[in-house]
């Protein structure tokens, strides 16, 4: 186990994102050009997307079932389990819990990423149409979520209108807060924000190009991808270390949680995957993806529907403490209880 986390923490990837927190504890003034984000993200994205496509192109159907299933299982119980302990042990609002909860049931795009070359590192590959269950998993969270935190705060201002309101008078918020916005508008938010879209579309493109049509710009998208991967954490560590400050306002609770529902989430992955007949890398990476937590495509939506969910909550515990821990320790953690689970069957 030691020597798995130091191969972890001494890789180009995770050494970028420490120099990147470092940097901001120092008050140093290095930060990357906004263009220069996007750019990264749009390449690592597609990238990602255009390899599983290739991958699906010639990987027979009955292999990817059972670990779709498994994926869109995640997808369900991961919200469902966040949104109860936030709400019932963490005693936090109804939006907050919901908030959180759409953030830790959807995934990590960047996380996975990292977990493909670590996986790597230790020849440990995961099965190539890993990048299918990704986008299985990138928007079922956010909206389950969702739609539980929209439902219960449609019964609470009921609940708050009807003990307010006059005989005869009609009222549209409470404490001028206005009523969640509609479902639809939050799933046509998910579904065609960028990371959807590179993801979904390189999937698809990949598939169609396949093996052969996909050798001129291989080159392009993998001999470039590490050293990409690395610059873009460099400024993930930027970003999470900017937010170091915010964990004196979430409380120990939600450091607590922002670690230890990972790590179940992350185990749950991999029986799961060990169940639907994956590798160990497979296994691995699937139990990465289940412990990680959105902070590119939830924002935004939570935001849309939520607008009373406090930020400060829902972004500090996905980008400040679970996405530093799964870099740091999570991933090589999920590695050891998939090669557990494998030696234990």
């Amino acid at each position: 186990m030691f020597e798995v986390l130091r191969a972890n923490l001494c890789s180009p990837m995770t050494l970028a994102f420490g120099l990147g927190i470092v940097a901001r504890l120092v008050r140093s003034e290095l930060s990357l050009p906004r263009d220069l984000y996007t750019a990264l993200s749009i390449y690592l994205l597609f990238a990602l997307g255009l390899k599983g496509g290739v991958e699906l192109s010639h990987a027979p159907l009955a292999t990817i079932v059972w670990p779709a299933l498994a994926a869109i299982a995640i997808g369900c119980v991961t919200p469902l389990t966040s949104y109860t302990v936030l709400r019932r042990l963490g005693r936090f609002s109804i939006a907050d819990s919901a908030g959180i909860a759409a953030h830790y049931g959807s995934v990590s795009a960047v996380t996975f990423l990292a977990a493909q070359q670590f996986l790597a590192s230790m020849d440990s590959k995961p099965e190539g149409f890993m990048p299918t269950l990704l986008t299985l998993l990138e928007s079922p969270g956010i909206n389950i979520a969702l739609a539980v935190g929209a439902v219960q705060m449609a019964r609470a201002r009921a609940s708050a209108m009807e003990t307010s309101a006059l005989p005869g008078e009609r009222v549209d918020a409470v404490d001028g807060v206005p009523a969640p916005k509609p479902i639809k508008a939050v799933l046509h938010e998910v579904l065609t924000a960028r990371s959807m879209v590179l993801l979904v579309g390189g999937l698809v493109l990949g598939t169609i190009m396949g093996e052969k049509g996909y050798v001129p710009v291989k080159p392009f998208f993998e001999d470039m991808f590490k050293g990409a991967l690395t610059l873009f954490l460099l400024e993930m560590g930027l970003t999470a270390g900017s937010r170091l400050g915010d964990l004196k306002k979430v409380g120990a609770f939600l450091l607590g949680f922002g670690i230890v529902m990972p790590v179940l989430h992350g185990a749950l992955g991999v029986i799961l995957g060990h169940w639907a007949g994956l590798s160990v890398g497979g296994c691995a990476m699937l139990g990465t993806m289940a412990a990680s937590a959105s902070y590119i495509a939830a924002p935004p939506a939570v935001r849309m529907t939520l607008p009373e969910a406090n930020p400060t909550y829902y972004l500090t515990s996905a980008l400040a403490i679970t996405f530093p821990f799964n870099i740091l320790a999570g991933i090589p953690l999920y590695y050891q209880i998939a090669r557990q689970v494998a030696g234990a069957y």
